[in-house]
C-alpha cells in the first residue's frame, strides 16, 4: 500500500461501500449490542447519584472569553453542560462550597481533559475543606500544564491532611522555581505553619520574622498584611499576647481590602465590652421582688433602724460615688431601690397623703 492511501475496504476504495457502522452492526449476523454488553464507564465519568441538575438559568456568556474558547474543544452539548456547571460552581463557591464542589465534579465528568475544569474542581474542593480531592486535582493540573505555581497550595493541602513533612518537601521544591511575590509570601506562611505542626514553633516564628524583615515596598499590601497576620497569630498561639497585638495592629493597617479579621483579634485581646440590657435586668428584678414578697409573708420585715450595721460602719445600701459614675438617674434608682420595695414605698406615701387630707377636712 502506498503512503497516504486509504486501507482496503474503505468507503472510498471501490469496495462494498458499506459504512463502518453497518459493518459493526452486521458482524456475523448479530444485531446491535445491548446495554448489558456495554462496558461500564471509567470511574469519575458515570453520573453521581447526588449530582445536581444542569442549572438552566446559568449563563455561559458570563465565563471569561479564554474559558469559552477552551470549551469549544468539546461537543456543543458537552460545552453547554460543562459551562453551566462551571457558572453555578463559581456562584456558590463562597456561600455553599459543598454544592459548588458537586457542580465542579459534574463538569469534570464531561470535561476532564480541560485544565480549566480541573482547576475549578481543585479550587472548590479546597474551599469545601476536601483537601484530598483538591490535592489530587492540583497534582493533575501540574502534570497537564507543567506549572509549578500550584506547589504552595499543594503543600498547604498536605498540611491540612496531617503530613507536614510532605508539605516541607514541596516547599523546598517550590523555592527552586520563579514565583510572584504574592506566591512566595504564601509559601513562607505554609512553611512556618508546617514547622509549628512539627512542634517547632520557634523556627516557624523565625521564618516569618525574617520574611517580614525582608519585605520591601514592592510586595503587595494584601500579601504583606497576610504575612503580618500570620506572625501575630503564631505569637498569640504561643502565649505572646502583647507582641501579637502589635502585629495584629500592623496587619490591620495593611489590610486595605478588609479581608482579614485583625480588628476583631485586637478587640478580643483588649477585652470584650459588655452591653447591658436593662429590660432583661428589670425582668430579673421583678422575679427577685416576687421572691422577696413571698419571704415577707412568712417573716416580718425588720425596720431600717433594726438592721445591723456592717463591721466597717458603712451603709452599703447606698451607692458609692464610683458606683454611680456614668449612670443616669433612672438607672441609679433601679439599682438602689428594688422594684418591689419602690412600689411599697409609693403606696405608703399615697396612704399618708390621703390621711392628711381627711384630717384637714375635719378641722375645716
Amino acid at each position: 500500500m502506498r503512503q497516504g492511501a486509504r486501507p482496503e475496504g474503505g468507503r472510498d476504495s471501490g469496495g462494498a461501500g458499506r459504512s463502518w457502522r453497518d459493518d459493526r452492526d452486521q458482524r456475523q449476523g448479530r444485531g446491535p449490542r445491548s446495554d448489558r454488553e456495554r462496558e461500564p464507564l471509567p470511574p469519575g465519568l458515570a453520573r453521581a447519584e447526588d449530582e445536581p441538575p444542569v442549572p438552566q438559568d446559568a449563563d455561559p456568556s458570563r465565563l471569561p472569553r479564554e474559558v469559552r474558547a477552551e470549551l469549544r474543544s468539546l461537543s456543543p452539548e458537552g460545552a453547554e453542560f460543562v459551562s453551566k456547571h462551571l457558572v453555578a460552581a463559581g456562584d456558590l463557591v463562597d456561600t455553599d462550597p459543598a454544592l459548588a464542589l458537586r457542580h465542579a465534579q459534574a463538569a469534570k465528568r464531561r470535561g476532564s481533559r480541560l485544565p480549566l475544569v480541573r482547576e475549578a474542581l481543585a479550587e472548590t474542593a479546597y474551599a469545601a475543606d476536601e483537601y484530598a480531592i483538591a490535592l489530587n486535582e492540583y497534582r493533575a493540573l501540574r502534570r497537564m500544564t507543567g506549572d509549578s505555581a500550584y506547589l504552595p497550595v499543594m503543600a498547604d493541602c498536605e498540611r491540612a491532611l496531617g503530613r507536614p513533612e510532605e508539605a516541607l518537601r514541596l516547599v523546598k521544591e517550590a523555592k527552586l522555581v520563579d514565583m510572584t511575590q504574592r506566591t512566595r509570601v504564601e509559601l513562607v506562611i505554609i512553611e512556618a505553619g508546617a514547622r509549628e505542626d512539627l512542634k517547632q514553633a520557634k523556627e516557624g516564628l523565625r521564618i516569618l520574622k525574617v520574611a517580614l524583615g525582608h519585605a520591601g515596598r514592592d510586595i503587595p499590601h494584601e500579601a504583606h498584611a497576610r504575612l503580618a497576620y500570620s506572625y501575630a497569630a503564631m505569637l498569640l498561639r504561643n502565649g505572646q499576647e502583647e507582641a501579637a497585638r502589635e502585629w495584629f495592629v500592623t496587619a490591620d493597617g495593611l489590610d486595605v481590602a478588609r479581608e482579614l479579621d485583625a480588628e476583631d483579634q485586637i478587640e478580643l485581646l483588649d477585652g470584650v465590652d459588655f452591653v447591658f440590657d436593662f429590660d432583661d435586668e428589670d425582668e430579673s428584678d421583678e422575679d427577685e421582688s416576687d421572691e422577696d414578697e413571698s419571704d415577707e409573708d412568712e417573716d416580718s420585715e425588720p425596720s431600717v433602724d433594726d438592721e445591723p450595721a456592717d463591721e466597717d460602719g458603712e451603709d452599703h445600701d447606698q451607692p458609692h460615688e464610683d458606683d454611680t459614675e456614668g449612670l443616669t438617674p433612672e438607672v441609679v434608682t433601679s439599682e438602689v431601690v428594688p422594684e418591689g420595695q419602690e412600689a411599697l414605698l409609693n403606696e405608703a406615701g399615697e396612704a399618708d397623703d390621703s390621711a392628711e387630707a381627711e384630717e384637714k377636712e375635719r378641722n375645716d
